[in-house]
């Protein structure tokens, strides 16, 4: 709201200019309302307008993609960090709850779980390795 302050024919006007809609505005002088059409010209806002292109999508594009499975157990990072020490190797036999490895996240070393009894199948990592969450670290079938 805009407030100014008129002089006409030597008598003085308090104008609020309350809201402008196209070519209508809405005002108030000396608390009395008026709807005023405005002649000529009309400002456009400021706001610039986004205008994009419409997204298409490419072949397969937002379809779920299976990953194939080695019909084991994927033990998988449980936050971001760095594989400090291996405990394990492919073909060793583990038990539920058994250490597999230590890796050190947030600056704590963390211990990372079987979670079901089994021979490791694979190993996807090693000594030094950053993951991040969810990354599959070691294979028990």
């Amino acid at each position: 709201m805009k407030k100014y302050k008129f002089t006409i024919s030597g008598d003085e006007y308090d104008v609020h200019i309350k809201d402008i809609e196209e070519n209508i505005a809405t005002i108030e002088v000396n608390g009395t309302k008026y709807q005023v059409e405005i002649k000529g010209e009309v400002k456009s806002s400021k706001t610039p307008k986004l205008v994009r292109k419409p997204v298409v999508q490419q072949p397969g594009e937002g379809q779920i993609k299976k990953q194939q499975s080695s019909g084991g157990t994927a033990v998988k990072a449980p936050l971001p960090g760095t594989i400090f020490k291996m405990l394990v190797a492919v073909g060793d036999e583990v038990k539920e709850g058994q250490n597999l490895l230590i890796m050190e996240a947030m600056k704590m070393e963390n211990q990372v779980l079987a979670e079901k009894s089994g021979q490791i199948t694979a190993v996807k990592v090693k000594e030094g390795d950053a993951v991040l969450q969810d990354d599959v670290l070691i294979e028990i079938s």
